[in-house]
């Protein structure tokens, strides 16, 4: 695993645009049409509120309107989710017209009113309206239902129609909405508006839905039968745009001529707002989504991170479609309102469509794995397409990193599931990939894939030189041995290249010091679990769903959070692990700091004690909220119970080994 992840480091690449020199090659006229996909999934999950905000930004980009879309995916298929955005359509009239009058940077309407600073003669009534919006949309999500009040339409009672009793969010016919239609619809200053469409694909319990890959392909063919943009960008609920011209960023690259006709995608960093100031969870994850991904683009380019990613259309298509209006080519010269392009609309939607086709195999993005941005981004390369990083100063996007640990870790585990999928299917990256693509890419590609496989080595230095230091077992070198000198090179490089690492790119010791304490966490507990889940996946036995990684946030949580304080509060056994190597690492010191008091013998024990001691101070953390809290993320004592019969039954049976 560290042999593979110095791939990342042969030929890092940083790159800038110059966005003024654009217009020597286009014009906006010549600007290319741009679809935008927003998948949901939940609106308890993922409060509506939140997609509103992503769908409201990037609709107001500096970019003509005539050639933006913006589709939205609900997988819940909630009637809450498309009354949020019947209420963004009519708020939108007013809130793209306010941006472009006061050239407002911070275009996400919940942003803005929090962070900024300067107002303008209308920015109370703006704010007011956005306020009003907010709590209508909040009440009927609280209670569940839509009241009549709240329509001002006989289409939108006719559109919430559609919700019968036989209406389930596993079970339901594809509903394809129309909420803004770029040809009809015009903000209070008479610019034309974006076309907004919601989508919900049809579901049936008969049939596999492919999690967020099944949902994105649904919207690639809904696209492409109502505008079929050359250019599109996905974006997750929460990752709103953080700057305007984001997309005239990327032309600097699609529009260069001087660039390889193979660029497929451009993929921005997935960066977090509300991060607190030492990044206690690692949430950031700094070296996986800014440093190592600018490593790859010196070879072919980074991985698709299912967000912030600009694709060509073509990238998705493996040659003429089936159905005509799936064509790369099909121009769409009707109302995307109309009868007909509507009932094509539905019909691509519909879950028997992907029947005997290549959705998913050829088309598409990719079926096979929970990671389905990583696996489609290799399998695109591995064809010959090639990527860009683009990391510019301002984040293009912001997003929202879960503010407890446990939500953290589960997300993380669902992650490792998906990988080794990768890593071991037919096109696995250590060997197809390395051979398609080229070797160090191969390589970047199975580091990411065997990332799960770091639980092993973890899980031994976590708990058996522990367990030899009870039973007075030395395992290592003596302190006076040469080979001694070896084992802390290693440690000290190791730790030191990624402290370097994390320096250069602008982030603080502690913020480095927590990422490794999480990196230890994760490999003890979502590594280790991901690995476990995995082969009971593999032998038949278990089979791993799709979590929606919730985005509500806690007061409580909340607090704890930004003042530095670790969140245990759920009895996980994703804890079990973590807790158990905490009491057997405290123990273990101790007793070796007795003997050696004792007996005099440092030398032999040295490595071990030291081991034990660098695993107490990282896990401070945990003592603190098994022994000192008593507010409520405080880790459970049932937990703490089972953890330490846990660490009492493995010394018990330690002396067998040792």
């Amino acid at each position: 695993m560290w042999a593979t992840s110095q791939a990342f480091r042969m030929c890092p690449v940083e790159r800038r645009v110059f966005i003024e020199n654009l217009e020597h090659y286009a014009k906006e006229s010549d600007y290319p049409r741009l679809d935008v996909f927003i998948c949901t999934a939940d609106p308890y999950k993922e409060p509506p509120m939140c997609v509103v905000n992503t769908a409201l930004s990037v609709m107001a980009y500096d970019y003509p309107t005539e050639k933006l879309s913006v589709y939205v995916s609900d997988d819940g298929g909630s009637k809450l989710t498309l009354f949020a955005f019947m209420e963004a359509a009519r708020f939108a009239t007013h809130w793209l017209p306010y941006c472009r009058k006061n050239n407002i940077v911070e275009r996400c309407p919940d942003a803005y009113f929090k962070s900024n600073n300067s107002w303008f003669p209308d920015t109370n009534r703006i704010k007011m309206m956005y306020k009003n919006m907010r709590v209508r949309v909040e009440n009927v999500v609280q209670e569940g239902t839509i009241s009549r009040d709240y329509m001002t339409n006989e289409g939108e009672s006719e559109a919430f129609s559609r919700w019968t009793d036989e209406f389930t969010p596993q079970n339901h016919p594809p509903v394809v909405q129309v909420l803004l239609e770029q040809s009809k619809d015009k903000d209070v200053t008479g610019h034309t508006m974006p076309n907004l469409v919601y989508v919900s694909r049809g579901k049936s319990m008969n049939l596999p839905h492919n999690f967020k890959a099944g949902a994105l392909n649904v919207l690639l063919r809904v696209s492409a039968t109502m505008t079929n943009a050359p250019v599109i960008l996905t974006l997750d609920t929460d990752m709103y745009s953080n700057d305007p011209r984001t997309p005239v960023r990327v032309l600097c690259y699609l529009l260069d001529p001087a660039m390889d006709p193979k660029l497929g995608y451009i993929q921005f960093p997935q960066i977090f707002h509300g991060i607190n100031e030492n990044d206690i969870y690692g949430g950031q994850l700094k070296l996986e989504f800014q440093i190592e991904p600018s490593g790859m683009d010196g070879l072919v380019g980074p991985s698709y991170v299912g967000t912030g990613c600009f694709f060509r259309r073509g990238v998705f298509f493996g040659g003429p479609s089936e159905t005509p209006e799936l064509n790369q080519d099909h121009l769409v010269n009707e109302s995307i309102n109309s009868k007909e392009v509507l009932a094509v609309a539905h019909h691509v939607a519909d879950c028997n469509f992907e029947k005997k086709t290549k959705w998913g195999t050829e088309m598409g993005l990719r079926y096979g794995s929970l990671v389905e941005d990583f696996y489609t981004s290799y399998l695109l390369q591995c064809k010959g397409w090639k990527s860009i990083f683009c990391n510019p100063k301002r984040p293009a996007f912001l997003g929202n990193s879960p503010i407890n640990l446990h939500s953290i870790l589960n997300q993380i585990m669902r992650w490792c599931v998906g990988l080794l999928e990768v890593a071991f299917c037919r096109y696995s990256p250590i060997t197809f990939g390395v051979k398609s693509i080229n070797p160090l890419t191969g390589l970047c590609y199975a580091h990411f894939a065997f990332w799960p496989i770091w639980s092993i080595p973890i899980t031994i230095y976590a708990f058996v030189p522990q367990l030899a230091l009870l039973n007075c077992a030395s395992i290592f070198p003596k302190a006076s041995d040469p080979w001694f000198l070896l084992y802390i090179f290693l440690f000290l490089g190791a730790y030191g290249q990624e402290c370097l690492e994390f320096m250069l790119g602008g982030e603080s010791i502690q913020r480095w010091w927590n990422n490794q304490r999480l990196w230890t966490i994760r490999g003890l507990s979502s590594f280790l679990f991901g690995l476990a889940e995995y082969l009971l996946k593999f032998i038949g036995i278990s089979t791993f769903g799709f979590n929606v990684t919730s985005k509500v946030v806690d007061e409580e949580q909340s607090k704890r959070y930004n003042q530095g304080i670790f969140d245990f509060g759920v009895p996980s056994p994703l804890f079990l692990p973590i807790t158990t190597a905490a009491v057997i690492n405290l123990v273990s010191f101790l007793w070796g700091i007795v003997h050696v008091l004792k007996q005099r013998d440092l030398e032999g024990l040295f490595m071990q004690i030291l081991l034990a001691g660098f695993a107490i101070v990282n896990c401070w953390p945990l003592y603190e909220a098994m022994v000192l809290r008593t507010d409520e993320g405080k880790m459970p004592v049932k937990i703490t119970l089972i953890s330490i019969t846990l660490a009492w039954a493995l010394y018990l049976v330690s002396p067998v080994v040792f």
